[in-house]
């Protein structure tokens, strides 16, 4: 099984092209062009995630998870939210019921 590491290379990539030049960085056009674009591709692939699934294509599954997932992390980005803190929000989640752990967040 593979670590973390990827995501935080990754992660760490995004940062820094968050000062590149967008006519030379993907990441910088679409954090350059602003929330309203970066939630829109992360719609596309969301839509994109769940036609692979049900057309059971696993490879593509895996390609467009991957695409879903790049573009949260270039949100997170744009929050100046850090992997670590999405990490430490899924431990604390971590051995809970999703049925408990979403009650305690609608009360209120």
């Amino acid at each position: 099984m593979n670590d973390l590491s990827v995501l935080y290379r990754l992660a760490q990539t995004i940062a820094e092209r968050k000062s590149a030049d967008p006519s030379h960085s993907y990441v910088a056009k679409l954090l350059h062009q602003g929330q309203d674009k970066i939630l829109k591709k992360i719609a596309e692939e969301s839509a994109e995630t769940i036609m692979a699934s049900k057309d059971g294509h696993t490879e593509q599954i895996v390609y467009e998870t991957a695409d879903l997932w790049f573009h949260s992390l270039v949100l997170l980005a744009h929050h100046d939210i850090s992997l670590d803190q999405l990490l430490q929000e899924l431990e604390r989640r971590e051995g809970t019921s999703g049925i408990t752990e979403k009650a305690s967040r609608t009360k209120g």
